[in-house]
């Protein structure tokens, strides 16, 4: 039986396309992935076929050229393209003598090296817990062992068995701590709903330059960098719109080609912040010739989590490297539908607020009130409640006088109480 090695970073990656597939992966997004953890790429190699093969996806001849080759070549481990079934992973590993990882696992082993908070890292074992728990059938020799010493010599209870009560508990164990965080996580939506804060979400496929834009309007350090999955972490900061309103936004994890099933469900509750977000900023990469299809599959992940009806702003970002400049684009109804920015040069995000301030209808007049304390403290208290107020002074009779920044088609409500006020009065 093969014993899985512990270690090993010289690959060779296997690029699967099969005719009956109508969806097959990307070679360089591949690629790209493989270097996200550091791997020493050997060779790649890509195998045509009509269909998979149901015990070893690629057939048996090619499989027999690849254990030649990782021998040649000195590779580790082998990485598919395409998602293995646990048979498919042990037969191959049996043929070819190394350790094969299939595109999951490879994804799976970005988010580990990538999480970088409490919940994100609970988030990823699970995944990885759960993609595990599929594959503990003799794909390992020592899990054919069966304890020994007083009490457990005989029939025992075999490693296979062990593993496979250590990784249910454990998986039940970060369940429930995820469900505390969740909790707490709702906590502070409502919260925010109270306050009538808007949230904004950025979603879009991985490396479209989320982070980048989101440090860029919210002043925030959240890590970004040009490569895959650079960031896991949800992240909230507020986003100034006027002198009196805000938004919330979030940074959420990207999105890929077939997301693993695993982590878009350990995901969950990062992803919520998407489902009750009261806006999508759809960030995309304008430079990439594949943007048609990334947009699509982050559709596809929006729809799994019911977020796909919530208003979207496409933001085609990196115009920079199109030699583009920042424009919007309405729709026919002449409602900001498109921006196009640059992040990383700070082009056109000034097009992007206007959007924002536009979608919540913030078109706001300043005007002072008057309000008396025996008849208005109910006004003052939902001037404060919704933002409005940019600032206030008691006058000489103990009337409030507040400035407030209110929506243009508010202002008629507050004509009983609004009053010019004189540019001494307020040096005064």
């Amino acid at each position: 039986m093969f014993e899985r090695p512990d270690t090993g970073e010289r690959v060779i990656l296997v690029h699967t396309r099969f005719r009956s597939v109508t969806n097959n992966q990307d070679l360089s997004e591949f690629e790209e992935l493989a270097r996200s953890v550091s791997a020493e790429i050997a060779t790649v190699i890509t195998v045509q076929r009509d269909k998979p093969d149901a015990k070893l996806l690629i057939g048996s001849g090619k499989a027999a050229e690849l254990a030649q080759l990782a021998s040649l070549l000195s590779a580790d481990i082998i990485i598919f393209n395409y998602a293995l079934s646990a048979s498919q992973e042990r037969n191959l590993e049996k043929i070819c003598k190394r350790r094969v990882l299939d595109r999951t696992g490879l994804i799976l082993d970005i988010f580990a090296q990538r999480a970088r908070s409490y919940e994100g890292k609970l988030q990823v074992e699970l995944a990885q817990l759960r993609y595990l728990s599929t594959r503990l059938v003799r794909g390992w020799s020592h899990l054919e062992r069966q304890k020994g010493g007083i009490g457990l010599r005989g029939p025992g209870e075999k490693q296979l068995e062990s593993d496979r009560r250590l990784l249910r508990l454990r998986i039940k164990q970060i369940s429930k701590r995820l469900e505390k965080i969740r909790i707490q996580r709702n906590q502070g939506r409502a919260a925010r709903r109270k306050t009538t804060t808007p949230t904004v979400a950025l979603v879009g496929y991985t490396n479209a330059g989320k982070s980048t834009l989101f440090n860029q309007l919210t002043n925030a350090d959240v890590y970004s960098a040009d490569k895959l999955f650079a960031t896991l972490d949800p992240t909230l900061r507020r986003m100034q719109l006027s002198k009196s309103r805000h938004v919330v936004l979030a940074d959420t994890v990207g999105f890929i080609q077939d997301l693993p099933h695993d982590l878009i469900e350990a995901f969950h509750a990062t992803l919520q912040e998407t489902g009750e977000a009261d806006l999508l900023l759809h960030i995309v990469d304008a430079g990439d010739d594949n943007r048609t299809h990334n947009i699509l599959e982050v559709e596809s992940v929006l729809r799994q989590i019911d977020a796909l009806d919530i208003p979207q702003i496409m933001v085609y970002n990196k115009i920079d490297l199109i030699n583009m400049l920042p424009n919007i684009q309405l729709d026919s109804q002449g409602r900001i539908q498109q921006v196009w920015v640059s992040a990383l040069q700070g082009q056109g995000l000034d097009l992007l607020e206007r959007a924002l301030r536009q979608h919540f209808d913030i078109q706001c007049e300043y005007i002072w009130l008057r309000l008396p304390p025996s008849s208005a403290g109910n006004l003052r208290s939902e001037l404060y409640a919704k933002d409005h107020v940019v600032q206030e002074f008691v006058d000489d009779e103990g009337h409030w006088q507040i400035e407030a920044e209110v929506p243009a088609h508010r202002v008629k409500h507050f004509a009983e109480y609004q009053i010019a006020v004189q540019s001494e009065q307020l040096a005064g």
